[in-house]
């Protein structure tokens, strides 16, 4: 676009924008910020756009001949990659001026199998800032995690059904972190009357729970150096010690809240406005091991791996488990299939009465209309008792 082009269309979106002001009920404000200037590199290791396609296809190829090798059971493999390299630039009437180098390397893989006239699926989630994802992830890793996944459900037997105190693993964790209470806590949600509204300050979990969403995390995939809105990116904590600290802000809800914006404004490209998303949401860690969070139950359920969840605005939630096992007096005892559990966030977090002390983190993209690069996690955490149904 040449630059004669580019200051027409400033122009005409100007002019637009001045003319639907007249139709606006409510006058947007922002809260104020000060203006900064900056270029941020990228964090890739290995630039995805230097690497030959060639390279790429050979790595994904390698999975599914794995996979189909790995057993005979395995009957579909499914392999979804994208790698993105962006420069963006924001330039704000407030004197802002940020270019960013924002590197993605995304591979996911959906393995089914069959015996008996039973049918089991698994996936398989990664992310990185570069292509040394396949480095630290062989195709070899990644086939054999996601197809035992697959055959340990084949041979599992069925749960029972019931409340069960249960230890969660940590990619399910962030699940939580991010279906459960992250979309509760995005402050234009929160607005339009999520259940933690005029909670700010309350108590609404237990002592063990601290949770945060953290833009800084270099090593997840949602690290934002500025939002998209030029804000700069900071951690944020949510709930502290059991108690609703804070909100994920933009600017127009920090200033309808009187409160400073948090950096969390993203959009997914310039043809859309920015709006709040998460970045890295994350519960914090505790003191436990695996080990002693299992001592004390004589009978519920190590949930060790998600297939799929999704949240409601009431604060309900549902999650599918792909990978779940028994726990009998305080052992791991065997596996079980088509797990999955539902419950009310609120009570859930109240339920929690150990964290670990370890820490996962699980790399993936967030539709709200626009698709958002983001990671969640945290470490595995105990809960007294939660909702355990088949599928």
């Amino acid at each position: 676009m040449e630059k004669e082009d580019l200051m027409k269309a400033a122009e005409s979106a100007f002019r637009m924008a001045r003319a639907s002001s007249k139709i606006i009920r409510e006058p947007v404000r922002l809260a104020d910020v000060k203006a900064v200037e900056d270029r941020v590199g990228s964090l890739a290791k290995k630039d995805p756009s230097k690497v030959d396609i060639s390279e790429k296809l050979s790595n994904l190829l390698e999975i599914d001949r794995l996979s189909f090798k790995y057993d005979t059971r395995i009957k579909s493999v499914t392999i979804r990659y994208a790698d993105i390299s962006t420069e963006e630039i924001i330039a704000t009437t407030d004197g802002t001026y940020v270019e960013q180098r924002k590197d993605y390397v995304w591979n996911y893989c959906w393995v089914t199998g069959s015996a008996n006239g039973i049918m089991a699926s698994a996936r398989d989630e990664l992310g990185a800032h570069g292509y040394e994802l396949f480095d630290e992830e062989t195709p070899e890793v990644i086939s054999n995690r996601v197809c035992k996944r697959v055959i340990q459900q084949l041979e599992a037997k069925t749960p029972k059904g019931g409340r069960f105190p249960a230890v969660i693993g940590t990619d399910i964790v962030g699940v939580l972190a991010h279906e459960a209470l992250g979309h509760l806590c995005e402050a234009d949600l929160t607005l339009a009357g999520s259940v933690i509204m005029g909670k700010i300050g309350e108590k609404i979990a237990s002592d063990v729970v601290t949770i945060y969403d953290d833009a800084l995390m270099e090593e997840g995939f949602g690290y934002i150096k500025y939002d998209d809105e030029g804000v700069p990116g900071r951690k944020t904590v949510l709930i502290e010690k059991g108690v609703l600290v804070g909100l994920m802000h933009n600017r127009e809800t920090a200033a309808k809240m009187e409160v400073e914006p948090t950096g969390n404004a993203r959009a997914q490209d310039f043809r859309v406005p920015p709006i709040i998303r998460m970045r890295n949401t994350c519960f914090e860690r505790g003191d436990y091991s695996f080990e002693e969070l299992l001592e004390d139950i004589k009978f519920g359920y190590y949930l060790e791996a998600f297939r799929g969840g999704q949240a409601n605005l009431d604060g309900t939630f549902t999650v599918g488990v792909q990978s779940a096992f028994e726990i009998v007096n305080g052992e791991l005892g065997e596996p079980v299939r088509n797990l999955g559990i539902s419950g009310n966030t609120l009570e859930t977090l109240a339920k929690i009465d150990a964290c670990g002390k370890d820490f996962g983190l699980e790399c993936g993209r967030c539709g709200k209309g626009q698709s958002a690069f983001v990671s969640s996690g945290g470490p595995h955490i105990r809960v007294k008792e939660i909702t355990i149904g088949g599928y």
